[in-house]
């Protein structure tokens, strides 16, 4: 190489230092005017106006779904005759229903004869003090008669024709179109003198001397009224009933109109309550810029709804039962409400559920520390499950066991999934039931199967023996 190339390349690595030198400056320079310039504050944007309508939306949709429930179960329970009928016909079952019913038939009939002064008349003078207490066990004995009758198949037919009866004319009235029910200064009442004739017919044959003769009564085949049932009744007593003997007031308010259009108000709102429902969920998930922190909103706001909602119907049950006298009718009353009510408190309790569900999945497959931390150890004790499952998989003893004993095996899973369902008869415990049977026999099944050998696993090298072998 010759001195003036030597100088020239000398001359270029100088001009490329010099370059890199300026570009380094340039870059300083320009990290400190970026450093320096203010920050700009956020303004609200699309996204936060997007974030806020959804937010509301999905308030909406997550209230609406359980007042949609609640009223899906309300217009097919309290407006469906079939359902309602289904409903109560257990309710004679419940002990405290069942004291509370024959309390009420034995004072209406009771009373209404006033055995006691009639005791009195017939005890000699010296024996008047007797009055009270035999007349305590004169009562005594008839509500056990009476509940004797109630626990007949005539008095199941009875309970169950007059409340088919009855609501039928009911929701007929409640929609304008009843004009058989009893209805008189704004009070609907329901007639229970076929139950009481029978009752009376019974205790008659039980106890003649109490009513001082046989009783003729008419035998009621149907949940039909006599007209002049009442008369029959006060005629074969010898006594004078009053109007409203035998009668439950089912309704009273000073506007039964006001109430027929709130029903009717209802029905038709309760499309619109559905249908609202979902267009709100539809709406705040299309609009939300992060539908995952929408779909864990829903979750919440359906648990808060559900909580909500359970506090204010409790409090309209306790506002109802305070109307009823304390004692054996209150116990009776509260016991009818909870088991016309359990089939709500089962789709509450499912509602709570689903929004603690879709919650906590929608939290969980997020990007923040703690989900993230969840999920690896999820993945974790899954594999080592799978390892454990296969390595107890792999065991010949067990297999061959659980192949000789399959049957019995199947059948226990059964037997136990039958007491479980039987013992919690729920909806929700039926579901959790089944998936763990199926997983359970689906688990018995491969155990039970013969473990498939490896092809490769007979492959052994051939023995190769060197050409000079015995030599």
């Amino acid at each position: 190489m010759s001195d003036a190339d030597h100088a020239a390349g000398e001359g270029a690595g100088a001009s490329g230092t010099e370059d890199v030198q300026r570009l380094r400056a340039e870059v300083a320079d320009l990290r400190r005017r970026l450093a320096e310039r203010p920050v700009p504050r956020a303004r609200p944007g699309p996204l936060r106006v997007r974030r806020t309508i959804a937010a509301a939306l999905v308030a909406l949709a997550g209230f609406g779904l359980v007042a949609s429930v609640i009223g899906v179960w309300g217009a097919r329970t309290t407006l469906d005759t079939d359902r309602w009928v289904a409903t109560v016909a257990p309710l004679p079952q419940r002990p405290e229903i069942n004291a509370a019913m024959a309390a009420y038939l034995t004072d209406q009939v009771f009373d209404r004869l006033d055995v006691r002064k009639r005791l009195a008349e017939a005890l000699p003078p010296k024996a008047a003090f007797l009055a009270d207490p035999v007349t305590g066990a004169v009562r005594d004995y008839m509500r056990e008669q009476v509940q004797a009758f109630m626990a007949t198949d005539r008095f199941a037919a009875l309970w169950r024709q007059a409340n088919e009866f009855a609501h039928a004319q009911i929701v007929a009235t409640v929609k304008g179109e009843s004009s058989t029910l009893t209805v008189h200064d704004d009070t609907v009442t329901l007639n229970l003198l076929p139950v009481i004739n029978d009752v009376l017919v019974k205790v008659s044959n039980e106890m003649p001397t109490l009513f001082g003769r046989q009783l003729r009564l008419p035998a009621l085949s149907s949940a039909e009224v006599p007209a002049d049932l009442r008369e029959r009744v006060q005629a074969a007593l010898g006594v004078t009933l009053p109007a409203d003997f035998g009668q439950i007031t089912v309704y009273h308010d000073a506007d039964l109109s006001g109430f027929q259009d709130a029903v009717l108000l209802c029905k038709r709102g309760l499309f619109l309550l559905v249908l609202g429902t979902l267009l709100c969920l539809g709406l705040a998930v299309w609009v939300s810029p992060g539908r995952r922190r929408t779909l864990l909103q829903f979750g919440v706001a359906v648990a808060i709804g559900e909580v909500v909602l359970a506090g204010v119907l409790r409090e309209i049950r306790d506002r109802m039962l305070e109307r009823v006298p304390q004692g054996v009718y209150r116990e009776g009353a509260s016991a009818a409400v909870h088991e016309v009510f359990r089939m709500l408190r089962e789709r509450g309790d499912q509602m709570l559920w689903l929004g603690v569900a879709v919650a906590a999945v929608s939290y969980l497959v997020g990007p923040g520390r703690l989900p993230v931390l969840v999920r690896l150890s999820i993945v974790r004790g899954a594999r080592s499950l799978v390892g454990r499952v296969r390595s107890t998989a792999a065991d010949e003893s067990l297999r061959t066991w659980t192949a000789r004993h399959l049957d019995a095996l199947r059948i226990g899973g059964a037997v136990v999934a039958s007491l479980f369902a039987f013992l919690f008869p729920s909806w929700t415990a039926l579901l959790v039931v089944l998936v763990i049977v199926a997983a359970y026999e689906a688990g018995v099944a491969v155990l039970a199967r013969p473990a498939t050998p490896d092809p490769r696993g007979d492959r052994t090298p051939a023995r190769t023996e060197s050409p000079t072998a015995g030599r």
